[in-house]
């Protein structure tokens, strides 16, 4: 029942989106609306996990708002408006210029549709979003912790963490490599540009989640929710991970569909079982029980983060960028799974160790 209930709106989006998608572009449009949706699941799922590990620091209240107002800020903001955005500043348009390019059905690979100059726009998208996403990945690597998943790395890189800027020295150094060498040449001021853009952003929001004492590495279930203005940052810094995650997303939409209709609807179905999956998560506490679920997500980022960065000259396949995070999380899980058995193999010798009378 409780699995019912979390995606009960999640179906019925989905099928008043199919419904859309039939009597938009008949059976070909109901047919492309499943397989965006499918494709941003599958993108995305590590979000999930991640939001999860923020939603959890929320009240009641603000967990709706990120399902109401977080949901119509990700499909019309990031699905829709964004690429309209994009394309506006690329090519020197009006917001309605740029609409009304968006609505001609035009070859997205001939020069001037409103595909083309999309793409033309992904290495400055590739540096924002894989930025953003390196700087998340990095700053939960080089922290100390006790529990740690791949140890053999995770130990050594948080004891080196101690140096408190170098993940943002680390990430200019490669951010400045991947405009030399991988942009395009008339490219290399705007990958910087983007790059930094993305690195100022995520310290702004970081910064006010430290500022409220709600940062979102703060472990899975603790018993205080925040509130108010915490809850307000938290809000944005989950809006600001949902739109770099769905960056390779929307891009990738293209290679399938140029019509932004199709793509915003797809998409926004996809959105929104990510956002029940985060929901579900929260209410059944299923990273207190998996407790390297986070570790296995933010692996996924890094190696999300990276493939973003190099799909500046070699795009990597979509089915690509959506298994590896899919086999991180799965194996996260099942290392979770295997440290759960041992640890209730344990319990009763532990209890029988505790009862034992000390002799002499």
């Amino acid at each position: 029942m409780v699995v019912l209930r979390t995606f009960a709106g999640s179906i019925a989006v989905t099928l008043a989106g199919l419904l859309l998608g039939y009597l938009y572009a008949g059976a070909t449009g109901l047919a492309v609306v499943a397989i965006l949706a499918v494709l941003e699941v599958s993108l995305s799922f590590d979000n999930s996990v991640i939001n999860a590990t923020v939603l959890v620091r929320m009240n009641p209240f603000w967990q709706r708002i990120f399902l109401t107002v977080g949901v119509a800020i990700a499909v019309f903001g990031m699905r829709v408006l964004f690429p309209l955005i994009i394309v506006g500043i690329a090519a020197r348009l009006t917001p309605g210029e740029a609409l009304r390019l968006a609505l001609d059905k035009g070859d997205p690979h001939q020069s001037g549709t409103y595909g083309y100059l999309l793409h033309e726009a992904h290495p400055a998208i590739a540096a924002f979003g894989g930025v953003f996403l390196l700087m998340l990945f990095l700053d939960f690597l080089v922290k100390e912790r006790e529990l740690t998943w791949l140890t053999w790395i995770e130990r050594p890189l948080g004891r080196i963490g101690r140096l408190n800027q170098l993940p943002v020295v680390f990430v200019l150094s490669l951010l400045v490599v991947c405009a030399y060498r991988l942009a395009p040449d008339d490219k290399t001021a705007t990958v910087l540009v983007a790059g930094i853009f993305g690195l100022i952003v995520y310290l702004v929001v970081s910064s006010l989640a430290e500022l409220f004492d709600s940062r979102p590495g703060s472990p899975a279930g603790q018993a205080l929710q925040a509130a108010g203005k915490a809850a307000f940052s938290l809000f944005l810094y989950l809006e600001v991970l949902d739109a770099s995650f769905s960056l390779d997303g929307v891009v990738g939409a293209f290679a399938i569909t140029s019509d932004p209709v199709i793509i915003a609807i797809g998409l926004g179905i996809g959105a929104m079982f990510i956002r029940s999956l985060t929901v579900l998560f929260v209410r059944r506490g299923t990273l207190g029980k998996y407790e390297y679920l986070e570790h296995g997500a933010l692996w996924a980022i890094g190696a999300l983060a990276v493939l973003l960065l190099v799909s500046m000259k070699h795009p990597a396949p979509e089915l690509v960028t959506g298994l590896i995070g899919l086999v991180f999380i799965g194996a996260a899980l099942a290392s979770s799974v295997v440290r759960n058995r041992r640890r209730a193999a344990l319990a009763p010798v532990d209890a029988a160790q505790q009862k034992a009378p000390i002799s002499g």
